[in-house]
């Protein structure tokens, strides 16, 4: 069995940050004014030698809050249909007080001191997950205010691609683009795309950090 040591805790990957995978679908580009119709999350961990993985998965529908603005082109886009009884919607509070319940969970389990939202083009993600939770007044909010990890950016560096679907394909991850723009599927793919970046870097020699020798120029 692998020794669990500091470079296979999640603890000490991140700085101390519990990463979380957000997709998020919504009536428009507005957080402060478009409705949150769809939301997943996927916690991560890692294994006994330092492999990063996806863990548990929270995925909801959400009804829209009072007086949401409700954009045609955006609706089109999703093909959500915000009213129909067929998609269990919840309230925007039940679906983060579960979605923050499992984090924190997850969280204090790996020893780390704040969620950090993960997520393709995460300010956007982030910014909807941080409305809704303003909106339905909920205190114990587990993500970091403003801080994100972006597939985007690190698919641009590791693989030369920032579109979701070609970077998963880049990666050698299956990508059907039928079932895109669905939060749960969205969020699984970029759940894997993550891991196989960070994972990417560990097998490449990246981490653990080798010892400072001196030998980088200083500019």
């Amino acid at each position: 069995m692998a020794e669990i040591t500091a470079h296979t805790r999640l603890n000490e990957r991140f700085r101390g940050y519990y990463p979380v995978v957000i997709d998020v679908e919504t009536g428009g580009f507005n957080a402060q004014t478009d409705a949150l119709l769809e939301i997943a999350a996927v916690t991560l961990k890692m294994d006994q030698e330092g492999w990063l993985l996806p863990d548990q998965t929270f995925h909801f529908h959400v009804s829209p809050f009072e007086g949401a603005n409700l954009e045609p082109a955006a609706l089109a886009f999703t093909g959500i249909d915000p009213f129909s009884a067929l998609r269990g919607a919840v309230t925007e509070a039940e679906a983060l007080t579960q979605i923050f319940k499992g984090v924190r969970k997850g969280l204090k389990a790996a020893g780390c001191q704040r969620a950090i939202v993960v997520a393709h083009n995460a300010a956007f993600d982030h910014g909807f997950v941080m409305a809704a939770a303003e909106r339905a007044e909920i205190k114990r909010n587990p993500f970091h205010p403003f801080a994100t990890f972006d597939t985007a950016t690190l698919a641009g560096l590791a693989l030369g691609q920032t579109v979701l679907a070609k970077a998963c394909k880049t990666a050698g991850l299956d990508f059907d683009n039928k079932e895109a723009h669905s939060a749960l599927y969205d969020t699984s793919k970029t759940a894997e795309l993550f891991c196989s970046i960070v994972n990417r870097w560990k097998a490449l020699g990246g981490w653990p950090l080798p010892p400072d020798d001196g030998d980088f120029p200083v500019k």
